[in-house]
This record gives C-alpha cells, sequence and structure tokens, in this order.
C-alpha cells in the first residue's frame, strides 16, 4: 500500500526542521569550549566543587576506569577523593575538541586529553590515565552550557585488528603493544 502524499510531506519537514534545527550558532561553539577550557582549569587546581560545577545536577559520568557517578554531588565527593591522592599531582591537558550541534540546546563533545602527574588507583604502576578521549553530552541550562553526560575512555594508538588468528599473529601484536604514547600518538614506550 503506497504512502499518502501528506505523510512524505510531514515526515519530510520533520527532517528538514532537525536538520534546521542543529545548526549551532558560532557563539555556541565557542560557549562549548570554554566549558572545556574551565575543564582542564578546575581539574589543574584540584578545584572538585568548580569542575562539578560543570555538570548538570542530575549528570551521569562514566571515568576512565568504568566507574559510574550519578549527580552533580557526587561526581564532586568522589573527585575531591582521587585529588586527595591519585590525582594530587595531575595535570590534565585538553588538546583537542570536537563540537557536533544535535538542536540549538543539545550538542556532543568528542574531547581529547592527556595528563601527566597521576597514580594508579590501585596503588600499582599499571592504570595510569595519560591519554583519552572523553564523549559528552551537552545542555543549554539557563542560557549556560553543562555537561549531561560524560563517558571517558583510555586511549591507545589505533593497529590493525589480527586477520588469521595465528598464535604467531597474535604474539606479534602483543609486542607491538604501546605502554606510553606522546601527545601526538607515537609510541614513547613498547612492551
Amino acid at each position: 500500500m503506497p504512502t499518502p502524499p501528506n505523510r512524505i510531506l510531514a515526515f519530510g519537514g520533520l527532517v528538514l526542521g532537525l536538520a534546521g534545527s542543529a545548526i549551532a550558532a558560532p557563539s555556541d561553539q565557542v560557549a562549548i569550549r570554554q566549558v572545556e577550557t574551565a575543564q582542564e582549569v578546575a581539574w589543574n587546581a584540584h578545584d572538585a566543587h568548580a569542575y562539578a560545577q560543570l555538570f548538570t545536577e542530575d549528570a551521569d559520568c562514566v571515568n576512565i576506569l568504568g566507574w559510574h557517578w550519578q549527580g552533580r554531588a557526587e561526581i564532586e565527593r568522589k573527585l575531591s577523593q582521587g585529588f586527595a591522592y591519585v590525582f594530587a599531582a595531575s595535570r590534565l591537558h585538553i588538546d583537542d575538541v570536537r563540537v557536533r550541534p544535535l538542536s540549538p540546546d543539545l550538542a556532543i563533545a568528542s574531547v581529547g586529553w592527556s595528563m601527566t602527574g597521576a597514580r594508579s588507583p590501585d596503588g600499582s604502576a599499571n592504570n595510569i590515565p595519560q591519554k583519552g578521549i572523553q564523549m559528552q553530552v551537552l545542555a543549554r541550562v539557563s542560557d549556560r552550557w553543562r555537561i549531561v553526560s560524560f563517558q571517558n575512555t583510555s586511549q591507545v594508538p589505533e593497529r590493525p585488528f589480527p586477520t588469521d588468528g595465528s598464535v604467531e599473529q597474535a604474539k606479534r601484536a602483543r609486542q607491538q603493544r604501546c605502554l606510553l604514547a606522546d601527545r601526538r600518538g607515537s609510541c614513547l614506550i613498547q612492551h
């Protein structure tokens, strides 16, 4: 049964309306980038309160280790604990920010970062965050952009997947494992 023309027009109008609404003003792009700059400043001041203020009251935050914190108060409390030892000497640098507007009041930001001076949460020499990507959903709340959802993932240089599953290929892939990369993604220490 053919689709009635009025449904096609309504669907087409909806698609065009959504596409048109996703165009963000240049000032919004600047404002979202300022949120990311504020993230770096608050982190480097080890100010958990200022950092948490970048989030909505009911925000979701999944940190680099996959720990899920819910709400601004929990983000502030847990980050205060992190700044007490694990991140006490850490320095965060926001390397790259890419903004994709979804509507005039909603956007996604991909935020590349690097860090020095962090300690491992488990006390070992492993799991020390050095480079990663944050995926953030931001919303305009009372004329201010805030983070609604935050997912942080550790980043290692990309390499080809093994193609034949052989033991030799797996050994070669393990031998090429990068333990420490610089800000450009070049491997400094291989294992």
